[in-house]
């Protein structure tokens, strides 16, 4: 088969910042996806992307080309509209367990194809396989009957859904182009766009947390995210939030299923309910359902009922104890003050470290494994009170945990200087 362009001259036209033809993008996705293209040209063609950028046009159809890799699905049939909300990653954010349940109350349809956690960041799938019996993997017949029946469901997704972008993005993982905007940005919006969803709520961390450090690269990818999907015909809305702290008391995988499960109980960290019902008003206005009270669904256990038939549609044992770490060793005050800084990077690698996240893709993770709160910012302590608690099954790894924190906590005289600011930083509307 004679191929239509030359990749070399596509990489020399994107690294000397010309801009790519919606020919040269749709061959070069398609022969990549296809293996024409080596990993080592893509490679060059996504550090050029890195440097260079992309411009709204070529953005739109470098996402049109990942879509166009493999299959949609069509929720059209459901008896009620779908809303869907996408997070870039953070330390402790646990949101889409209470948040797919407690939308689905308002007859919406809430179908949250999920990852694994990566490094730092955990991964929403890794959290629910803590609880005994649940299963992640769901045809998409499946899907639709518990969308139909229950109103959510939380599952892997398939491997039909853009394949050029589950190949380019273990690609990006490895050769530093990571936080490429526009690589970013169309990785996620193919993959939801894909997926068939009629509006969609991105949550955008902003943080030491998140792959976003400044606000000003994440309100850029927000909107660029926002263009795509409202481009796409999918009514997109986007919150910057805060990830310079951890979100709730806890992070790692059954430790966060348990602090979701006392948000369904009607409690739960404060900043935790905060976004939890944020998220919800956003994805239940963008559905059409402007007079549903969210918080109130937590407050009366509505949530927690939808919570509990959609883990044992997936096999799960809602009742089951979830596992606990064989041990824990605790972080105390060194000294009298107040907790001035807690933070999330340096919380979400002792997480990681301790076995609660994987280094590559495949890797097993620990269902008990990661850290507990016991303070946040704010809050004032005393010399030997304990701060953190740290869970895994393998103690050998308590020292380069304990290593990833320091640095990462601060204790000053006063609470002058600590932001006490709300976790939903700014929003952006298509």
């Amino acid at each position: 088969m004679t191929e239509a362009f030359d990749v070399v001259d596509i990489i020399r036209t994107k690294r000397d910042g010309g801009t790519l033809s919606v020919a040269e993008i749709d061959w070069v996705v398609d022969a990549y996806t296809r293996g024409v293209v080596a990993d080592e040209q893509m490679s060059a063609l996504a550090m050029a992307i890195f440097l260079r950028g992309m411009d709204r046009g070529e953005i739109a159809r470098w996402t049109a080309a990942m879509i166009a890799s493999g299959e949609r699905m069509d929720f059209s049939g459901l008896s009620r509209p779908t809303a869907d909300k996408h997070s870039t990653g953070g330390v402790g954010d646990k949101i889409t367990l209470p948040l797919a349940p407690l939308v689905a109350v308002f007859d919406v349809a809430v179908p949250q194809l999920s990852g694994r956690g990566l490094g730092h960041t955990g991964g929403t799938l890794d959290k629910l396989e803590a609880i005994p019996g649940w299963r992640a993997d769901l045809d998409n017949d499946a899907i639709l009957r518990q969308l139909e029946d229950i109103g959510a469901v939380i599952c892997a997704a398939g491997t039909g859904l853009a394949p050029a972008d589950k190949k380019l993005y273990a690609l990006r993982d490895t050769t530093g182009t990571v936080e490429a905007i526009p690589l970013i940005a169309s990785s996620i919006m193919s993959k939801k766009i894909a997926e068939g969803t009629g509006s969609l709520v991105l949550d955008v961390k902003v943080g030491s947390g998140a792959f976003m450090k400044d606000i000003d690269a994440a309100r850029e990818l927000a909107r660029t995210m926002v263009a795509l999907g409202t481009d796409a015909g999918v009514r997109t809305t986007a919150l910057l939030t805060d990830m310079s702290t951890p979100l709730g008391l806890t992070a790692g995988n059954g430790l966060e299923v348990r602090e979701s499960v006392e948000v369904l109980a009607g409690g739960g960290p404060a900043d935790v309910v905060e976004l939890t019902v944020a998220l919800a008003r956003e994805m239940l206005d963008a559905a059409g359902r402007t007079d549903a009270d969210p918080r109130a669904a937590l407050a009366d256990g509505r949530a927690m009922d939808v919570w509990r038939r959609m883990i044992s549609a997936q096999g799960g044992d809602p009742d089951a104890p979830l596992p606990t770490a064989k041990e824990t060793e605790t972080i105390t005050a060194q000294e009298d003050g107040v907790l001035t800084r807690l933070d999330a990077y340096a919380v979400g690698v002792c997480a990681w470290r301790l076995g609660a996240g994987r280094a590559r893709q495949g890797d097993a993770v620990q269902a008990a494994a990661g850290v507990e709160l016991h303070a946040k910012p704010g809050d004032r302590v005393t010399a030997g009170q304990p701060l953190l608690t740290m869970h895994t099954d393998t103690p050998e790894r308590f020292d380069r945990a304990r290593q990833a924190l320091e640095g990462g906590i601060d204790i000053g005289a006063s609470d002058e200087g600590v932001r006490a600011g709300e976790v939903v930083l700014e929003k952006i509307a298509g």
